[in-house]
């Protein structure tokens, strides 16, 4: 990795492509050579690239899903080969988070015991429960919709649009603890959260127009709830919340698509 002065930069608060490499680094496993203190620097800017990560993840899982498609493999397996492909590149870095959330939030009685139990390792009942209903819904899903002939429209359109409500709901909560991958990450200003959210959004019209304004209904919905939740329960978001929250987004989408077409 190479290093360079962040106070170089003319405009340090404005959106740069290389944002897009900083954000594919923090959120996957891809082996994406980032500058380390620009990233460090930049790392409340780079959110708005959320979506486009998303965008890379799914591409790839479509990808495996077209050659599954091409062996004559059935829609059942091909969208469970897509689930795995994107648990892999992303590290499974939200479905921690979602375990991690679930075991929080509901295994304790107050804020300081729930950010314990979200910051410990071992992972309980809620969390098991959670990560199942998470993977057989998601499966489900994209199975559903790869075989009415979905693949990649579906593939590509929910793992990006479904990390967006994470930009804003770093943007809108305050950190619940002073440690952690969010708050290293830092606040994003409202205009980083809008940026993510416009970026989404005509994303998402060029794939799927037709479904984008019962899709943005839903996941604004969804993104209320959850920010609600996180504040009651421990006075803000974590790194598990934001997690959390894209697992929650992407299964929203999903059935938003599935009960449409």
């Amino acid at each position: 990795m190479t290093k360079t002065d962040p106070m170089s930069d003319p405009c340090p608060h404005c959106p740069r492509p290389k944002d897009v490499l900083a954000a594919i680094g923090l959120l996957t496993r891809l082996p994406i050579s980032v500058d380390t203190d620009q990233a460090q620097a930049r790392a409340a800017i780079a959110p708005w690239a959320y979506p486009l990560v998303g965008l890379v993840v799914g591409g790839l899982a479509a990808v495996m899903g077209y050659i599954a498609l091409w062996f004559d493999i059935s829609p059942t397996i091909t969208a469970g080969l897509a689930v795995v492909v994107m648990i892999v590149v992303t590290g499974a870095l939200h479905e921690d988070g979602l375990a991690d959330t679930c075991d929080g939030l509901w295994g304790g009685w107050d804020r300081e015991r729930r950010l314990q139990i979200m910051k410990d390792s071992k992972i309980g009942t809620y969390g098991v429960l959670g990560l199942i209903l998470s993977v057989i819904l998601r499966w489900a899903g994209y199975m559903a919709l790869i075989e009415v002939g979905f693949l990649w429209a579906v593939l590509l359109l929910v793992p990006m649009i479904s990390r967006a409500p994470m930009v804003v709901l770093m943007a809108t909560l305050p950190h619940a603890r002073t440690t952690g991958l969010s708050h290293s990450v830092g606040r994003p200003v409202w205009q980083i959260a809008v940026l993510a959210c416009v970026t989404a959004a005509i994303l998402g019209l060029v794939i799927w127009p037709a479904k984008m304004l019962a899709i943005c209904v839903v996941l604004a919905i969804c993104t209320f709830g959850i920010a609600k939740l996180a504040r009651a329960k421990i006075g803000g978001q974590t790194g598990d919340i934001l997690g959390a929250s894209q697992q929650i987004s992407e299964i929203a989408v999903l059935l938003v698509l599935v009960t449409t077409v």
